[in-house]
């Protein structure tokens, strides 16, 4: 990336789009969503972070501005915003520290980055799991692991478990009327979760704090609902799919039990 001049600008301060939930939020350095704090407290102190999906590069721009963090590239798929990220590191003056990168997920790391943690936050778990699937030749099993998936955290714990990944602290935050999951991995070897563990989270199945049981709650509404439907519903429901649901919410109670 081509070095521009530091302009003597005020940090930006723009509207943060809905991709990450933080509509209408005015964001500085000392400003980010109650979501993306949470990622953010989870960043160890003199990290290199690669920011994978960075969007605005607004985390890596808060916590290179709070002095977390040592260096920081963050990538992003899209050319909107992968601009967007790179006028808001430009903005704040921190081209020499935050490299901003057009790649598909963890192609914007390069063996001389020196990456220490990864965040990767706001997109569904299946798509998390895809993006550290189909880049492991470019993690070095030393790096922590800060994911904050929208749904789908039962498949991106499985891949956790099965490339020995230990998750370490896990967390459940509502914002906007959404639950939200984080979930901080770092690779220790071989590792032995069970399906509700999968499926709950490890962690927060021993920790059960009153967000983690108020999502349940509503979690075992829904799917009681559904089994509801299936029971009404005109056409024949396939048997599997019935009896995965009827899993779930069984499940479920036996955790709020």
């Amino acid at each position: 990336m081509h070095s521009i001049a530091r302009q003597n600008r005020a940090p930006i301060r723009s509207k943060v789009p809905d991709v990450r939930g933080e509509k209408g939020l005015q964001l500085n350095q000392q400003t980010l969503s109650m979501r993306l704090e949470r990622v953010a407290a989870h960043v160890p102190a003199g990290a290199c972070l690669a920011d994978i999906g960075s969007d605005h590069g607004y985390l890596p721009v808060a916590l290179m501005r709070r002095g977390v963090i040592a260096a920081a590239v963050a990538g992003e798929v899209a050319l909107t915003p992968f601009r967007s990220a790179e006028r808001t590191v430009r903005e704040n003056g921190l081209e020499q520290r935050i490299t901003v990168r057009l790649a598909n997920g963890l192609g914007a790391i390069e063996p001389g980055d020196g990456i220490t943690a990864i965040s990767i936050c706001g997109m569904g778990g299946e798509t998390i799991r895809d993006i550290l699937d189909s880049g492991k030749a470019r993690l070095s099993g030393q790096e922590r692991l800060i994911l904050q998936p929208n749904g789908g955290e039962q498949p991106l714990r499985q891949w956790l478990m099965e490339n020995g990944y230990r998750i370490l602290c896990e967390e459940v935050l509502r914002e906007n009327r959404f639950d939200y999951e984080i979930i901080v991995a770092e690779r220790a070897g071989p590792v032995t979760y069970t399906a509700e563990e999968l499926y709950f989270g490890p962690l927060q199945m021993q920790a059960r704090s009153p967000a983690f049981l108020l999502k349940w709650q509503r979690l075992l509404r829904e799917k009681q609902r559904t089994l509801n439907n299936f029971a009404r519903a005109r056409q024949a429901v396939p048997e599997d799919k019935v009896q995965d649901v009827a899993r779930q919410a069984r499940w479920i109670t036996e955790l709020l039990a």
